[in-house]
């Protein structure tokens, strides 16, 4: 009887592998989905929350969860949220992509709410500014070149060279997500750097591009840009422009992400990869 249970067991096992019972199946550890969630922009997509100049979002599913900039304003910056019932104290790394204000202007009051956190800002950052990071007793970390902040996880390191800025890079399982705060050394030249590090191809740009009075004519040679690059998708926002923004549309089509305050994006993203 015993040999007789056993042998239906192999059997009942065999037939699921063959149908793809445990083929198909992947660990719920091993997958789930990187989300992303504007928190700070001056465009409005989230009636419910405050829009104004600058830029902030919050990433979650990689294995720390962050904030990129963190915006002009603390207290509109909290404010959002809390609307969108996130908490400041579940953040642990917070990357800052440039010193302008529109982007590091919330950091103080967030750090008044939760100061365990990591600060990963572009090396060129004044002293006073990192000075002022530890003294809010956060940990502030320089970046110069390409560093790896969490699996699957990167900073394209200090790029340009007026207004020098980092940009965060996502490995997913769709391909490589590109954030930039305002893309000062160029939005093109950043997802060339960015495909250079990784050596993937790029499924989503979003963020501020820098192409607020630009001519058609110079807005449609990047767009030209993205695709000659294989960009996936893309979601211009903050200093992009409303030009540059109908143009992408026109361009991608459901491909184009109409990016503003509480949009959220989420992407599967393979937790066992590099």
């Amino acid at each position: 009887m015993k040999v007789a249970i056993e042998m239906i067991s192999i059997a009942f096992i065999f037939s699921l592998s063959l149908k793809g019972g445990f083929c198909e199946q992947k660990n719920s550890e091993d997958l789930s989905s990187v989300i992303i969630t504007v928190v700070y922009d001056n465009n409005e997509y989230d009636p419910r929350l405050e829009k104004e100049w600058g830029f902030s979002c919050l990433v979650k599913g990689t294995e720390k969860t962050i904030l990129f900039d963190t915006g002009g304003n603390g207290k509109i910056l909290l404010s959002n949220m809390s609307k969108l019932k996130m908490n400041p104290q579940e953040v642990e790394i917070v990357v800052l992509s440039h010193i302008h204000g529109d982007h590091v202007g919330g950091l103080n009051a967030f750090l008044d709410e939760n100061s365990k956190v990591s600060v990963y800002l572009p090396h060129s950052f004044p002293s006073s500014f990192k000075d002022g990071v530890k003294k809010r007793g956060a940990k502030a970390i320089s970046v110069d070149k390409p560093l790896k902040i969490c699996h699957n996880v990167y900073s394209t390191g200090e790029l340009g060279t007026w207004i020098k800025e980092e940009s965060l890079l996502i490995n997913t399982e769709r391909g490589l997500v590109i954030i930039t705060g305002c893309a000062h050394p160029g939005i093109v030249k950043v997802i060339r750097r960015a495909k250079e590090i990784l050596k993937t191809n790029v499924y989503l740009v979003m963020g501020g591009f820098h192409l607020r009075g630009m001519s058609e004519k110079q807005i449609g040679e990047i767009v030209e840009g993205f695709k000659r690059e294989g960009v996936k998708k893309v979601g211009p926002c903050h200093c992009s422009g409303n030009l540059a923004r109908k143009l992408f549309k026109k361009a991608y089509g459901k491909d184009f992400i109409p990016v503003g305050v509480g949009k959220t994006i989420e992407i599967p993203f393979e937790k066992m990869g590099t």
